[in-house]
């Protein structure tokens, strides 16, 4: 059983800059991968970004100039470092762990970018 925590959403003004944790906790024995994908309303879950137990990151396309991706191991914590942030990204964020053939989601975090 693994618990997924996210904080950092909220409202900001465009061109602004946004931080995301999601603290992990539970049964986590083995190497984990964890991410964040995000969903707005009416349209299907997307990719933000995923990084390895060993540092390996992907972004999705429409984001990957402007977010970073990166873990604490001691703390079982990822973070996403969003910049430059557009109307286009308001949305709910979930956090995402991933471990042997078990996939946890946390209940996600709103977040709105509008002036």
């Amino acid at each position: 059983q693994v618990q997924l925590v996210e904080s950092g959403g909220g409202l900001v003004q465009p061109g602004g800059s946004l931080r995301l944790s999601c603290a992990a906790s539970g049964s986590i024995f083995s190497f984990y991968s964890m991410g964040w994908y995000r969903q707005a309303p009416g349209k299907q879950r997307e990719l933000v970004a995923t990084i390895t137990g060993v540092g390996n990151t992907n972004y999705g396309d429409s984001v990957k100039d402007r977010v970073t991706i990166s873990r604490d191991n001691a703390k079982k914590t990822a973070y996403l470092q969003m910049n430059s942030l557009k109307p286009e990204d308001t949305a709910v964020y979930y956090c995402n762990l991933r471990q042997a053939s078990y996939s946890y989601w946390g209940q996600g975090t709103q977040v709105t970018i509008s002036s």
